[in-house]
Parts: structure tokens; sequence; C-alpha cells
């Protein structure tokens, strides 16, 4: 699938960002959605993750109780988002989405990332 993410931009700490990211050609497949994330000089790293009925959803310890992934209902579920509160300096990245076909496999599919930008 192709992924489209938008939403970032700059916000204080303490505030509030929504990412979105919307997916588009092999829909009428099933496919797990997840955001990761790339700070300068550091490696990417998962974030949240979410199958594809919305079922199960995982995070990262640094944003667990801050982050919120979910999907779109029905029956291409193309939409991903991630409600990001209470932002914090650390959480300063470029936020990537991205698609696998098989819980458990690699994600294979990747959007172009957005930039998160928190200043204290």
């Amino acid at each position: 699938v192709q992924l489209q993410a938008s939403g970032g931009g700059l916000v204080q700490a303490g505030g509030s960002l929504r990412l979105s990211c919307a997916a588009s050609g092999r829909t009428h497949i099933n496919y797990d959605m997840a955001w990761f994330r790339q700070a300068p000089g550091k490696e990417r790293e998962f974030v949240a993750g979410i199958t594809w009925r919305g079922r199960t959803t995982n995070y990262a310890d640094s944003v667990k109780g801050r982050f919120t992934i979910s999907r779109s209902t029905g029956t291409v579920r193309n939409m991903v988002y991630l409600q990001m509160n209470d932002l914090q300096v650390e959480d300063t990245a470029v936020y990537y989405c991205a698609a696998r076909y098989w819980t458990g496999s690699q994600y294979t599919d990747w959007g172009q990332g957005t930039q998160v930008t928190v200043s204290s």
C-alpha cells in the first residue's frame, strides 16, 4: 500500500497533536499499521501499532498513557491516527506510518514522514 502521513507541526511542551496516515492501493487486503519515529542522530523506533480490525494495539513504554493509536472502521480501514497528548521535547522526531501484511512480520510499506517538533 501507499502511505501518506500528515498532521505534524510545532507545539509547546504539554501540548497535543494528531497525526493521520492515509493508505491507498492494495486496500482489498488486510494489513496492520503502525507509527515509528526517528529523532536526529538516533535509530528509528517503534511508537505504536494496531491490527487490521483495531482489536489489538501496542505502544512503546515511552509513550504509554500519552499517545493513542486508532484506525478507521468499515470495509476499507485505510486511515490510521496517532493522538499525541502531553508532548515532551524528547518526542521531537520525524514520524512515519508503516504497514505490514501479517501480524508479527516486518513492516514493509512506509510513508514519507511528518515532522513533529516540541519546544520547551
